[in-house]
């Protein structure tokens, strides 16, 4: 309780002073500079001079559809792919095991980490999908070199470049969905690119399936997995380098007119576009948020449970006493499952303008089955061990949804980045710890490490209510804020509606404009 009024506290203090007390001066009511405002106003200008029907929106909203959320998706199958290759090689022959196996698994994330608040600066300054494609094509290669080697130290030193590869992956995708969709279109759209993370698990299983009746001896079964899926991401790093857009600003898709039209779509949303100059200030604010800090141990929260499942998920179910050819079959099923549930907290997301309501929705299913994984460890009921294998996955929507709360509730280019940067770091921080809370020690049954995830989710369903009741306050304060400054200024509907667009591409972070509507 002393932690809820702490926060409370500070959210008092900040609010009241960069809002309450300082939008005259600060933001320019009278005045607004938008000399350091979004690459948006050199297309569309501060003020909405061009209004498009609502026909014409679907129209541009649909042929977006067909681009974006479509290679965003192919993008993600292939890291997760990549990312979870270890989990199959582990059971088809990869030389390397034990705690080594863990170390190899956490060299992903020790990349991941180190590199991961250069990766999102750089791309700031960068094409956006440009810099994301040339990162695909190099980690495609670095993924085909791993079946160049039995070494230990090598398969370290590779594990840890893919990370560093994969780092911009989430931020780059999370941006351009923001770029182009408005508020109550973003969570599904993060979904769709998301749910590959479970269709991999099938996808993958089968051709492991498939790749481990091979009997020549000209390459290990695990050799030909990290050829296939190497290839595969160069294919596809060439395909966004060529496809893919950067922002509507830029967007060679669109027609100039469709630009303009994109644009205009998310004006009233205050979320801004693509802004290349870096701001302290930005930064300043993001470290100061005490929402930065929930979102960060959320992330942390769910990120552990995730590393230690996604390389451990097919040695539990071989624990049951399957071979690895059943293992790789029964293990696709925990994918549709988990697949459904991003489906799901997206729409839900969306439609009912919530966040945090579909996080909870993620975690306790697993929950729920990582409780019988723990009290039914032994049983011979197999079919009951299965089950609860298949809906401990759910929690990965979680992250997802928390994506999306990013892209809905952040302003300021820079903010954006950072607090992006912050999340994927304790992404990878999470997914550290999460390799090494399955201790060798503790096989077959990893007792601990299945009560650590309970733990930790249990955790995370009071994290999100608070956040939720964070933004819920945040916005009703808000809201009277807005009331007052409308009646002193005499401001009409028709007025509010005038300096909201002109604040809307000025590069403002949530905090310092008071047209900013936060998702709950």
């Amino acid at each position: 309780m002393s932690s809820e009024t702490s926060a409370v506290k500070n959210l008092d203090e900040v609010e009241k002073s960069s809002q309450l007390e300082n939008y005259d001066d600060k933001l320019g009511l009278d005045s607004l500079d938008t000399s350091d405002g979004d690459a948006a106003l050199q297309l569309v200008g501060a003020q909405a001079a061009a209004h498009f029907s609502e026909e014409y929106n679907r129209k541009l909203r649909r042929k977006l559809d067909l681009v974006i959320p479509p290679i965003s998706a192919a993008v993600y199958f292939c890291q997760y792919l990549d990312k979870t290759s270890l989990n199959y090689a582990s059971i088809m022959g990869f030389p390397i095991v034990n705690q080594n196996y863990n170390l190899v698994s956490m060299a992903f994330y020790l990349g991941y980490l180190f590199w991961e608040f250069p990766t999102v600066y750089i791309s700031q300054k960068l094409r956006l999908a440009k810099y994301l494609g040339g990162n695909i094509v190099v980690w495609g290669i670095l993924l085909m070199l791993h079946a160049s080697t039995d070494n230990f130290g090598a398969f370290f030193a590779l594990r840890f470049l893919l990370g560093m590869c994969e780092s911009c992956v989430a931020p780059c995708l999370i941006l351009i969905i923001s770029m182009f969709y408005k508020k109550d279109e973003q969570a599904q759209r993060i979904a769709w690119f998301y749910i590959m993370n479970g269709l991999t698990q099938v996808f993958g299983g089968f051709v492991a399936y498939g790749i481990s009746f091979y009997a020549g001896n000209a390459l290990p079964p695990y050799k030909i997995i990290y050829i296939l899926l190497g290839g595969l991401a160069v294919v596809i790093g060439i395909i966004v380098l060529i496809w893919l857009p950067d922002s509507p600003v830029n967007a060679s898709m669109l027609t100039k007119e469709e630009r303009i039209a994109a644009l205009e779509r998310v004006r009233n949303d205050q979320g801004g576009t693509e802004n290349k100059k870096f701001k302290k200030d930005q930064v300043i604010e993001a470290l100061a948020d005490p929402r930065t800090w929930l979102v960060v141990l959320s992330t942390i929260l769910t990120s552990i449970p995730n590393g230690a499942l996604s390389n451990f998920s097919n040695i539990i179910v071989k624990s049951f006493g399957y071979t690895s050819k059943q293992t790789l079959i029964l293990s696709t099923p925990g994918g549709i499952i988990g697949s459904a549930m991003v489906i799901f907290c997206g729409w839900y997301a969306d439609k009912k303008n919530e966040r945090m309501i579909p996080v909870v929705f993620a975690l306790i299913p697993t929950i729920v089955g990582a409780a019988i994984l723990i009290g039914m460890n032994g049983s011979s009921n197999k079919g009951v061990l299965l089950f609860a294998t298949y809906i401990i996955g759910t929690f990965g929507s979680a992250l997802s949804t928390i994506y999306a709360y990013n892209a809905s509730n952040t302003g300021g280019h820079t903010k954006k980045v950072t607090i992006n940067a912050m999340t994927m770091a304790t992404f990878s921080i999470g997914n550290i710890i999460g390799t090494e809370i399955f201790q060798p020690k503790d096989a077959p049954a990893y007792i601990p490490g299945k009560t650590a995830i309970m733990v930790l989710l249990i955790v995370q369903l009071f994290v999100s209510f608070l956040l939720r009741w964070m933004n819920v306050r945040l916005n009703r304060k808000r809201k009277a804020h807005l009331a007052d400054l409308k009646a002193q200024r005499g401001w009409t509907d028709e007025d509010v509606q005038k300096e909201r667009e002109r604040h809307a591409f000025a590069d403002l972070t949530d905090r310092q404009n008071i047209f900013f509507v936060y998702t709950c």
